[in-house]
């Protein structure tokens, strides 16, 4: 397995920093490599992702979340294994700290070897960078949901 964890603080509430996370269609307009994602039901999500050529299709399930604390997830079915974790955590009214936390199991010489180099750290990292400036640049959120799912097992 491979991993990443990325912080990076965005001048906004913590609302509206977690309720545009909660916003999975956006993601295109930040995350490089994510092509569409369409949101199925409260859980489900289907991804199609397009990382140094490679294009892959899968479905996530929100395993826990909760309003202005964390969403995480992981992939169901398939040949694609990855799962993440959204934290979100309030510095003051107008300031929000998001630490991103993924794993996936790279398949292939070319997913092998970029994340033996580094690159999927340095796409995480542009990413939030970019999500940064996404939602400092409109200063709210696209949309929202505020549910409340718990982790399996509670």
């Amino acid at each position: 397995m491979s991993g990443v964890t990325e912080t990076i603080d965005v001048h906004v509430p913590v609302r509206t920093a977690y309720d545009q996370w909660t916003q999975f269609e956006s993601f295109p307009r930040f995350m490089s490599g994510v092509e569409s994602i369409r949101q199925v039901d409260d859980r489900r999500t289907h991804w199609v992702t397009k990382v140094g050529g490679v294009r892959r299709e899968f479905d996530a399930e929100i395993t826990e979340q909760h309003p202005d604390e964390r969403i995480a997830w992981k992939s169901v079915g398939g040949d694609t294994r990855h799962a993440g974790v959204v934290t979100f955590h309030r510095l003051g009214d107008q300031d929000t700290r998001v630490t991103v936390q993924l794993d996936w199991q790279p398949s292939g010489l070319v997913e092998k070897a970029g994340a033996a180099a580094g690159v999927d750290e340095l796409q995480v990292k542009a990413d939030t960078k970019r999500f940064k400036e996404f939602i400092e640049e409109r200063g709210t959120e696209s949309g929202q949901w505020r549910g409340d799912i718990q982790r399996p097992g509670l």
